[in-house]
């Protein structure tokens, strides 16, 4: 069994109020666990911050075999804290019409035919916000159907105020409702490319990614986590629009965890999109695997990406499907099923317990990450 001993990996991670330290720090603290897990050797060295992404090394050591990784995190940190600028009335108006968008083009009408759980996720914040906008206003007319002056509309306006700032607004954060505003007003940013900002960073970003991949290596692995397999469709597309040979004799995988690619690409302006995507599926020296999960409600499960982009003919990502709950012991599970955001989380997070999956061990382990996608970790040999 072949092993590696150098690794570059470019890591896109999803929509998170992270920037590439925090991703880093958390990188550290899941390759702990799986250290500890599997009885390895692991450290990440310091971070070394560049414009667009942050880099910094990981080594392993296993039975005498040391592996050392370049990991690469391309975060969009910048762009999510500009989303979530400004007055929280700004954001929600912003919100409702990245919904209307998604609406118009054709994106609802998708995720229900291809993942009705990925519908729920669209519409969820959006009538949990009506629903507090909606008791709001009945707090303020209340004096109204009482049948009292309209003078009183004065003490029911300020109560009304309150209610939702005071009240509801806390209670909906809870769950990550203004991020998820953000969110899709990213989507359609990363569908319709008619962002100057947005796009401009994709351009930095494939310039960034195009200088990694000159690093020598073994294996290079692309891996990147809900929204981000977006973002690592375009930037990865761009490359090979531009270098149609740029992977020829290199080991390439490039992993979609959770992937939300459909978020964006089922719109109908994402025509650009698509056709990355079906730049990537059809390089031959490109392996996709396609990690999913049942429980995980965020991404579009047993849904093959690249035909439903309009690629039919063109080799599908290969689907390999997790548990969350293999990962994690019984009473940590228990402890974070209901929070479907957390759950989508846990494909970059350390494990409790040995598992067929590992984000660390994807990205950092001393076996390439082609045999994981036929084995899983279990069959590793030596541990």
């Amino acid at each position: 069994m072949t092993f590696i001993s150098k690794r570059v990996v470019l890591h896109f991670p999803g929509f998170e109020p992270l920037d590439g330290s925090a991703h880093r720090a958390r990188y550290e603290r899941s390759a702990r666990q799986s250290a500890a897990v599997w009885k390895l050797g692991i450290s990440a060295a310091d971070t070394q911050g560049k414009q667009r992404e942050t880099a910094f090394d990981v080594t392993t050591d296993t039975d005498g075999w040391k592996t050392r990784s370049r990991v690469h995190v391309f975060d969009h940190n910048a762009l999510v804290s500009r989303l979530r600028s400004g007055s929280v009335a700004s954001q929600i108006v912003a919100g409702f019409l990245s919904a209307a968008a998604i609406i118009g083009d054709g994106g609802m009408s998708g995720y229900f035919r291809h993942a009705w759980r990925f519908g729920l996720f669209f519409i969820f914040p959006f009538l949990l916000m009506m629903l507090g906008v909606s008791l709001s206003a009945t707090i303020l007319v209340m004096p109204l159907g009482l049948e009292l002056s309209a003078f009183h509309l004065l003490w029911s306006a300020g109560l009304s105020v309150a209610f939702f700032a005071l009240a509801f607004l806390p209670f909906a954060e809870r769950f990550y409702t203004l991020h998820l505003f953000a969110d899709w007003r990213m989507a359609v940013a990363l569908g319709r490319m008619d962002k100057n900002d947005v796009n401009a960073w994709l351009e930095d970003c494939a310039v960034a990614a195009r200088a990694a991949l000159t690093e020598d290596a073994e294996e290079y692995v692309i891996s990147s986590h809900s929204m981000g397999s977006s973002v690592a469709a375009h930037v990865i597309g761009i490359l090979l629009e531009r270098e149609p040979n740029l992977f020829e004799g290199k080991q390439v995988v490039f992993a979609t965890l959770g992937s939300a690619i459909l978020q964006c690409s089922l719109l109908r302006p994402a025509h650009l999109l698509r056709s990355r995507v079906g730049l990537i599926a059809g390089c031959q020296s490109v392996k996709w695997i396609d990690i999913q999960c049942l429980t995980d409600a965020i991404h579009f499960y047993k849904v093959p990406v690249v035909a439903v982009c309009g690629y039919h003919s063109l080799p599908q990502a290969q689907m390999i499907f997790i548990r969350v709950k293999q990962m994690l012991t019984a009473e940590h599970y228990k402890k974070i099923k209901r929070d479907f955001l957390r759950v989508h989380r846990q494909y970059v997070l350390g494990p409790d317990t040995r598992a067929p999956f590992d984000f660390t061990l994807l990205t950092a382990g001393p076996l390439p990450a082609i045999e994981f996608a036929a084995d899983g970790y279990k069959a590793m040999p030596g541990f």
